[in-house]
């Protein structure tokens, strides 16, 4: 079973995108925060914005260029390992990627350069431009591939043709494809997922210099403003994650089940706050509301929902994984909830930036909404097994017939030393800048407020 090519080229594909994926959904996140900080520096003049915006300038370009490394091989990895399926697919997401490139990857890059750049060479205004220019850039970069993985859950906009006795998937309707049934509802889900990234990536490091004591100013008012993206991103995700269950209800009823682990569409569907899946015994041991997921459905809690009984075994997906992962997605979702207006609340207080312990939460924090999505699209491919493309392609039929499972696992081995390297160094190179800081002494282009200087200065004396 371990050295099955199927299983091997999916654990392959797991691993290089939940690698990559981490620094997309950072740069989208930190664009917006971007945004918000160099308009509040454009409108108050406040030398402390100028400064934040800078060094987080600086964080975003590090991502970025990681971002872009990690994510080359899981382009080959189509050619490679899922040949049958790119043949599948290939009218679909060569459309898809190539809007991609040029409204998204091409806009951002070509503006990335005055971002990084551009200070002292371009107006304020201009610069601030090319700011939003990358912010919409990495959002219009998750626009094409959610669409593009959204038409694998739900196909729209298409017809079977056959070349030569092989199938393949064909548009007859861009528009029908790209606002495929799921499209917009997964795509507001990501994109709020990626604000919660970056805004706890803000709140991290910020929190992280008051408990220090260091660079004091600014990193309250960063404070602030992560604060600010966090309450309204993690509010917002509780009406698109619902409205993206309600697109899952309608089109993948088998993954439906499997989330909440409910096997018998006779019963009433309980919605269970978590378990564990006993998948031989056909049952789901945990604390549950009865009737809560037919209510969450249809607004009813005796409405019936299918359970995977209405499926043959070999329609079904593994339900252990997808019920647990997206339970843990949820449960993070709420504590971010609660985090953040744990901190709105402390900080109407004035006790926020004093409360050691409450910091050393946000610190940590930047940990949870990656996991959370993480989990979240494991769930939603795991839950769509065992198709590829839902109802039209298996995924066990999308697999390179020539790719050889030894060659796959030592690939895996290969991909995974890398990455790990890849990842130490961002670790290492994020560390220099966090210990730097964002007072940035004699750099061309920053003009310095002499208060902010002197206020960092006390920090890092009272800190020692």
């Amino acid at each position: 079973m371990i050295l099955d090519p199927v299983i091997l080229s999916r654990l392959q594909f797991a691993l290089t995108i939940s690698f990559h994926y981490i620094f997309p959904v950072f740069s989208i996140g930190l664009g917006l925060v971007l945004a918000i900080m160099e308009g509040l520096y454009l409108k108050t003049g406040d030398e402390k914005y100028h400064q934040m915006t800078h060094f987080w300038v600086s964080i975003f370009a590090l991502i970025f260029g990681i971002g872009v490394a990690s994510g080359i091989v899981m382009e080959f990895q189509f050619g490679t390992n899922w040949s049958n399926y790119s043949r599948f697919v290939g009218d679909v997401f060569g459309s898809a990627l190539a809007a991609e490139g040029l409204f998204a990857f091409f806009l951002e890059s070509g503006f990335l350069a005055i971002l990084l750049f551009g200070w002292d060479k371009v107006s304020k205004k201009m610069h601030f431009l090319s700011t939003v220019m990358v912010a919409l850039g990495a959002h219009f970069s998750a626009v094409w591939i959610v669409v593009a993985n959204s038409w694998q859950q739900t196909p729209a906009g298409f017809h079977i043709v056959s070349h030569n006795g092989v199938a393949r998937a064909e548009i007859t309707d861009f528009w029908a494809m790209v606002f495929n049934p799921s499209s917009m509802e997964r795509l507001s889900h990501v994109i709020l997922g990626a604000w919660l990234a970056g805004a706890f990536l803000v709140l991290s490091i910020n929190a992280f210099y008051l408990i220090r004591n260091k660079h004091v100013e600014i990193a309250k008012a960063g404070m602030k403003i992560g604060l600010s993206v966090a309450v309204a991103a993690s509010l917002l995700q509780l009406f698109t994650g619902h409205e993206s269950a309600l697109v899952v209800a309608r089109h993948q009823p088998a993954k439906l089940a499997a989330m909440e682990g409910h096997f018998t569409s006779a019963e009433a569907a309980n919605l269970h706050l978590f378990g564990w899946v006993d998948e031989k015994g056909n049952k789901t041991v945990g604390p549950a509301i009865p009737g809560g997921l037919g209510f969450l459905v249809s607004g009813d809690f005796q409405q019936k929902i299918k359970g995977l009984d209405s499926f043959p075994k070999t329609e079904r997906p593994p339900v252990q994984i997808t019920f647990q992962t997206f339970h843990l997605m949820v449960a993070i979702g709420m504590a971010l909830i609660g985090l953040s207006f744990l901190g709105v609340w402390m900080q109407w207080r004035g006790t926020l930036y004093t409360c050691k312990p409450v910091l050393w939460l946000f610190v940590a924090s930047v940990l949870l909404p990656q996991i959370a999505n993480q989990v979240g699209w494991a769930a939603a491919e795991v839950g769509r097994q065992p198709w590829i493309v839902y109802g039209l392609l298996r995924t066990s039929h999308g697999i390179s017939p020539m790719v050889h499972a030894g060659q796959i696992l030592a690939s895996i081995i290969m991909f995974s030393t890398v990455y790990l390297l890849l990842f130490i160094l961002f670790l290492f190179l994020l560390n220099r800048k966090i210990q730097k800081g964002p007072v940035f002494n004699g750099l061309s282009g920053v003009h310095h407020d002499p208060r902010l200087t002197v206020q960092s200065r006390e920090g890092d004396i009272n800190a020692l």
